[in-house]
């Protein structure tokens, strides 16, 4: 990352999460919800397990910050550094609201719709890291990194854009999902329009590769 009020706003989502546990440790009961089932059915751990999800925010920013230094096409990444910089902060984010949820519920259970929650955050993201992936040049830690678009920046770029359309239109069908449909249909309807449009972006991968290799 270059754009240094992007890592100033990642690093500090990245480190709220570890204030969040520090304000509320001593306040904190024997057991707090970690896992919500499809079914409603809540999974309780000890409030260590707060440490490790906090914990992990800045180990991924840490991460997100110098991982393209070890890239073997890191000069792509000026091709699309303001796409880079930009998903920076969205990382710790997602974290920061999944603490905000785990500790709302654990004083205030029940307070919360935790499964339309998590619906219309995963489809938001979903739907704006699709709209940007066309942009995203051949690199090692960012895209879909198929063996074959790995291989040719022609089928690199025709396997982001079909990429980046599947998670377009799976996060807005999420997100449309969550006001329209209870929770058991949204998953019946996205995972398989989710992971069908990632096959079938592999297969044409797949298949642009063999067209120009053979």
């Amino acid at each position: 990352m270059k754009n240094k009020k992007a890592i100033f706003i990642m690093w500090f989502l990245a480190l709220l999460p570890l204030v969040m546990v520090a304000l509320c440790w001593p306040h904190l009961p024997e057991q707090v919800p970690t896992h919500w089932s499809t079914s409603g059915v809540v999974t309780y751990s000890s409030p260590a397990m707060l440490w490790l999800l906090a914990g992990a925010s800045p180990l991924l920013a840490l991460l997100f910050q110098f991982l393209p230094r070890f890239d073997p096409k890191r000069e792509n990444y000026e091709k699309f550094q303001g796409r880079y910089d930009f998903f920076g902060p969205l990382v710790p984010l997602i974290l920061l609201l999944a603490m905000a949820v785990t500790l709302c519920e654990t004083f205030y259970p029940g307070r919360i719709d935790v499964g339309t929650v998590i619906c219309l955050a995963v489809g938001v993201i979903l739907a704006v890291a699709g709209n940007m992936m066309g942009k995203i040049k051949t690199n090692w830690f960012m895209g879909i990194r198929t063996p074959w678009a790995l291989n040719d920046p022609d089928v690199w770029n025709k396997t982001q854009r079909l990429g980046g359309r599947v998670f377009f239109l799976s996060g807005l069908a999420l997100i449309l999902l969550t006001f329209l449909a209870s929770e058991a249909v949204r998953l019946w309807v996205f995972f398989p329009l989710l992971f069908g449009g990632i096959l079938l972006t592999y297969f044409m991968s797949w298949k642009w590769f063999q067209e120009t290799h053979t």
